[in-house]
């Protein structure tokens, strides 16, 4: 992916690492648009941030994806390169069905199913572009498990994944497949995390993606020095350490 000149749509952008990567790489001299489902923050990004432009998406709703989608493509034709960015992330405990299961259900209908339906509503007009990408946004909890987010970490994986398994099918076509893997970024993901001392100030975070961005235009994965940690665990020979850590030292993970 290069770092400036392109038209990027970033569904779940309207806070946390989606809004500050959107303006970040608007300040690289790429057109943004930016999606989310709650009205009043994309009212009040369009109003602080004209030059951005805003659409309502649910990515949880199939018909909305639908209509963002349309919408996207009639006002930015020449869009080349949608990253995946809506998520949530919830606390379970899975000896109590009553605690997890509605959790679930809703993590992976977002996580998962959510990026899935994006790119099948994006897909065919990547293919047209000379130069497309579609990032995708995983975790280092794809890689090593923090134990209060079992769904989470498992929609994760997931999207690694798919990640990997539909850059394969895309090898022969126009369009990248970048998989972002943040660590713990402050940000409110989760009650607490955005001043947790474990996690990774944001704007570092951004700057430093954005960096090797920049440095690695064809990169498969993004990877910030902090998430490595729990990226190469298993390559490294010390899983179980990597797990302990993680477990023991902040319960939003490192």
């Amino acid at each position: 992916m290069n770092i400036s000149g392109n038209t990027i749509f970033i569904p779940g952008s309207t806070t946390g690492i989606g809004l500050a990567l959107a303006l970040a790489l608007k300040d690289r001299g790429n057109r943004v648009i930016v999606g989310g489902r709650r009205v009043d923050l994309l009212e009040q990004i369009a109003a602080e941030h004209p030059e951005i432009d805003t659409v309502t998406i649910d990515t949880a709703d199939p018909a909305s994806v639908d209509a963002a989608a349309k919408e996207v493509l009639n006002r930015h034709p020449d869009l080349n390169v949608l990253v995946t960015m809506a998520g949530i992330m919830r606390v379970e405990d899975w000896r109590q069905p009553a605690s997890f299961l509605a959790s679930a259900e809703s993590i992976i209908t977002t996580n998962v199913l959510g990026p899935i339906r994006l790119i099948a509503a994006f897909v065919e007009h990547l293919r047209a572009q000379p130069d497309a990408t579609i990032m995708t946004v995983s975790s280092g909890l794809a890689f090593a498990p923090l134990k209060v987010t079992p769904s989470y970490n498992a929609s994760k994986a997931a999207i690694h994944m798919l990640s990997e398994s539909i850059r394969l099918q895309l090898a022969d076509t126009t369009v990248k497949v970048v998989e972002l893997e943040p660590p713990a970024v402050r940000t409110s993901l989760l009650p607490g995390q955005e001043n947790s001392e474990f996690a990774m100030p944001l704007d570092e975070f951004v700057t430093e993606v954005v960096g090797l961005i920049e440095s690695q235009p064809d990169a498969k994965e993004v990877q910030v020095a902090r998430v490595k940690f729990l990226r190469y665990g298993e390559a490294r020979g010390d899983y179980d350490q990597v797990v302990a850590t993680l477990n023991g030292a902040d319960p939003h993970g490192q």
